[in-house]
């Protein structure tokens, strides 16, 4: 279908003007004579129109202050993107919604809304959805009936769980961001949501993370930092997600890394600040990503003492080779930190938190690490 970037009127909005998604505005009655124009012209083409594909609308009624919204006046099966954010809407009438049935892109962050309405479940074409900045306590459990989302924002709710079976149901699902929450736990499925690329969690209260996180084979940023006294590990499947490029547990109650870290060869960036770390304890990470390295595989060989209990499939990965020792490093080319994968990142400031003592936050690994192979591959 084609997308006609253009506004539409909603009746009893005489006072209002409404924006263009080409950043421009015209008032309602300009509006409507355009659209009368635009009707007597294409009434001389009746011929052509059967043959011209539907021609979608964007609705952008974004920043009037609206507390409900007007009667619309247009088919809104003829909406592909509808932005109601920054309003004071309550609620969103089920019936609107239900004939939303074309719309792609949702967007009512930052409202006052308590509740979104069953109907959304009516959606089968929505792929954005823009929750963030209200007053949600839960989302509704037809949201897994939107088989085509791709991102889900509701960040800064008051969220306290996520649908049991979201993970089994949004198989499509590239972006989940549930930060500044209160969510307790991940549902189990979440870890079936194979689709995923970017998981943000922080600023929760989150006890723990699912066990089969190995199955997130596309996922390439996890960021579970600042849940502080809540998050005290991380599950040791945290090794197997191949594809992660940068990970942030920062400001969380970690006393150990799992070993399993050095089995992620794609990371450029860890951030580890703000924990009690005793394991890797800090004279090996002052010495860079190297060393850290070296000690994770020889805590998994069982060199140190006290060495928690190995899984099944790190055995599996020390026997196809996924630790190989010494990495490539090659010093002398850059500077003292970076020669040993140690990056200090630029410190910003998180709700008036002070700075940590040190500041070991990014690791940069790529240079380091052997060249990508099967990590799977039959023994010689």
């Amino acid at each position: 279908m084609m997308y006609e970037r253009q506004a539409a009127r909603f009746d009893g909005r005489k006072n209002h003007s409404i924006k263009t998604s080409s950043n421009t505005t015209i008032n309602s009655k300009s509006l409507k004579d355009s659209r009368k124009s635009r009707s007597k012209s294409n009434s001389s083409h009746n011929n052509n129109n059967d043959q011209e594909p539907e021609r979608l609308e964007i609705v952008d009624l974004s920043g009037m202050s609206l507390e409900t919204l007007p009667k619309p006046s247009i088919n809104l099966a003829a909406i592909c993107k509808l932005d109601l954010s920054n309003n004071n809407l309550e609620t969103i009438p089920e019936s609107l919604t239900a004939r939303l049935l074309n719309v792609v892109v949702l967007d009512v962050h930052s409202n006052q809304l308590t509740s979104l309405p069953n109907s959304i479940g009516c959606l089968s074409k929505l792929k954005i959805v823009n929750v963030s900045g209200n007053l949600l306590s839960s989302l509704p459990r037809t949201i897994e009936n939107c088989r085509s989302l791709e991102e889900l924002n509701a960040n800064f709710n008051k969220l306290t769980l996520l649908p049991d079976t979201i993970g089994f149901e949004l198989l499509s699902l590239k972006k989940l961001s549930v930060n500044s929450n209160k969510l307790v736990f991940l549902p189990y499925s979440i870890s079936h949501a194979t689709a995923l690329r970017v998981l943000d969690v922080r600023l929760n209260c989150l006890r723990s993370l699912p066990e089969d996180l190995e199955n997130l084979v596309n996922l390439e940023i996890l960021n579970v930092s600042q849940n502080f006294q809540y998050l005290i590990e991380l599950p040791y499947s945290i090794g197997l997600l191949m594809s992660l490029v940068e990970l942030d547990v920062s400001y969380n109650k970690i006393s150990e890394l799992p070993t399993s870290l050095g089995c992620l060869r794609k990371l450029q960036k860890l951030r580890v600040e703000g924990n009690p770390l005793v394991s890797p304890p800090l004279e090996v990470m002052e010495q860079g990503l190297q060393a850290v390295r070296q000690y994770m595989s020889e805590k998994i060989n069982g060199y140190h003492k006290n060495s928690p209990k190995k899984k099944s499939w790190l055995k599996s990965l020390k026997k196809y080779g996924t630790f190989n020792g010494l990495g490539n490093a090659t010093p002398g080319r850059r500077s003292y930190e970076v020669e040993r994968g140690l990056v200090l990142p630029e410190y910003r400031p998180i709700d008036a938190l002070a700075s940590p003592r040190y500041n070991l936050g990014i690791f940069s690994p790529k240079r380091f690490f052997s060249s990508p192979r099967n990590y799977f591959s039959k023994l010689r």
